[in-house]
């Protein structure tokens, strides 16, 4: 009988992935006569990024039109209908996956207001970490919020602005924010897109023969037949129109800090980010982790869809067959049903099944990008031993997540992150497996083909492996233990911008 702690289960419904969810998906349009349509496309290919809701605004000449929904972007921008009621040659959409704000029609971005210069549309992906203390500020100066997002803080502040160029009141309000942030915004005459100082959240430029897109990932480019141009810099705003496209910079930037886990998990394997593949970045991070913890084993199985790459990796790297030994069912929604006493033991069954005669009688090496509640691991584990597997032995090609995101990604409180609470023998016992091993921090770094450190400071933001946060958080005070800040350094935004006099494209 194990003396180890019971490890409770966090998650209330059994059909939910145990995973980090995603962080919303912006995309945006300047020039086209299918403006809405490309948008639409663009944000069917972001669909990853976010599934509680959509939208999109369209600019015709200044008369601006929206649509907002619920639910997935092919259930509500599917017919030519919705399209043909959202004209003009601009339009800007968001997926939405909430990390602020509740559930709900009313915050589902883009936010589409009337300022003194008109028509302005704004969407927004990542997160606020001062939003709750200026909105006190706001609300106590007269401010009326409409709606419970961080987003509609850059929206006040932006009509708030005394500056004369509407990129300049953009500019203002930003160096106001502190926190992770890819903004596309949209005027009568001008697309917009802006990334924190840090460059936390992605954001790319690209060209479709004469009009410009901005998209999260270079996937949204792709469906619409966009030509990739660059990335957008940490702390650039772009502003697009009839003249092409210039370029801004705040003053003294800190230094990048890109989300690494867009490579371990969010990002669509197909897209380019930060110049990096997805897909070979994911195969890398198996090569090195088969590298750091080899172990015999007859085959390599991942955990479908996002443990293959690496799973790919690690096979290519140990010299073992990789094989399909699970097979994923793409047909459950996140809100299937609810879960009764009686279905509620057949848990992950509905979304994984053994591949039994594949498993069978074979010592095998599990691949998961992840470990978040633990709560999906302990029944894949149990569902290899059940179909006959011999041993299992759990590989992650991430680090041990021991740290809540507060930049726009939806995670767990630290008391129900496994990793937070509990050491790496005993979540082994606890999900069964018969060996159990993380990649190190080094090690995804050298995956990525960079130092942990250079300068003494880490190339990426990796605060959800190492509690180590670039961006100063106001509104909560952490720490490794959850309760106090002592492990949040520097802040995002400058004061101002300054004219970069090369065109940006």
């Amino acid at each position: 009988m194990s003396d180890a702690p019971h490890f409770p289960d966090f998650t209330a419904n059994p059909f939910e992935d145990d995973k980090l969810h995603e962080e919303c998906g912006v995309f945006g349009v300047f020039g086209s006569e299918d403006a809405a349509a490309h948008t639409a496309l663009g944000l069917h290919a972001l669909q990853h990024r976010g599934t509680e809701g959509a939208g999109i605004v369209a600019n015709n000449n200044g008369k601006f039109a929206f649509h907002k929904a619920m639910g997935k972007v092919g259930d509500n921008f599917n017919s030519a209908d919705v399209i043909s009621k959202l004209p003009g040659q601009s339009a800007i959409g968001h997926n939405r996956y909430s990390t602020a704000g509740e559930k709900g029609v009313i915050n589902i971005q883009p936010f589409c207001v009337e300022l003194e210069f008109g028509g302005f549309a704004l969407a927004h992906n990542g997160n606020l970490t001062n939003a709750g203390a200026l909105r006190k500020t706001l609300v106590e100066g007269g401010c009326i919020f409409q709606t419970t997002m961080d987003t509609e803080v850059i929206m006040h502040l932006t009509a708030l602005s005394r500056a004369m160029e509407v990129s300049e009141k953009l500019l203002d309000a930003l160096a106001q924010v502190e926190g992770a942030y890819s903004v596309i915004a949209m005027d009568k005459d001008n697309l917009y897109g802006v990334r924190d100082p840090y460059g936390v959240r992605p954001l790319v430029l690209g060209k479709l023969g004469s009009a410009y897109v901005l998209a999260s990932e270079t996937c949204a480019l792709d469906i619409i037949g966009a030509d990739y141009v660059r990335d957008i810099e940490a702390g650039e705003i772009v502003t697009i129109n009839k003249n092409g496209v210039s370029s801004r910079k705040f003053p003294r930037l800190p230094g990048k800090r890109f989300c690494v886990f867009e490579y371990v998990y969010f990002a669509r394997p197909d897209s380019t980010i930060e110049g990096n593949h997805v897909y070979s970045a994911r195969k890398a991070i198996g090569r090195e982790l088969a590298q750091e913890s080899a172990i015999e084993a007859d085959i390599v199985v991942p955990v479908p869809d996002s443990g293959i790459p690496a799973a790919i990796g690690y096979a290519a790297q140990s010299g073992l067959p990789f094989e399909m030994g699970i097979i994923r069912s793409h047909y459950i929604g996140r809100t299937f049903i609810e879960p009764t006493d009686q279905v509620r033991h057949l848990g992950v069954k509905l979304k994984h099944n053994a591949n039994q005669q594949v498993i069978k009688g074979k010592r095998i090496i599990l691949i998961d990008d992840s470990i978040v509640r633990g709560t999906t691991s302990k029944k894949i584990v149990q569902m290899m031993k059940e179909a006959g597997a011999l041993e299992v032995h759990m590989r992650i090609a991430s680090p041990p997540t021991t740290n809540s995101c507060f930049y726009g990604v939806d995670t767990p409180e630290r008391s129900k992150l496994m990793a937070a609470n509990y050491s790496i023998d005993e979540m082994r016992e606890m999900i069964g497996a018969d060996s159990l091993a993380f990649i190190s921090i080094d090690g995804l770094y050298r995956a990525m083909g960079k130092d942990k450190r250079n300068n003494n400071a880490p190339q990426y933001c990796d605060a959800c492996f190492t509690g180590e946060y670039p961006i100063r958080i106001v509104d909560k005070n952490i720490n490794s233990t959850g309760i106090v800040s002592d492990k949040i350094s520097g802040t995002a935004g400058a004061p101002t911008a300054e004219t970069d006099d090369k065109a940006a494209a």
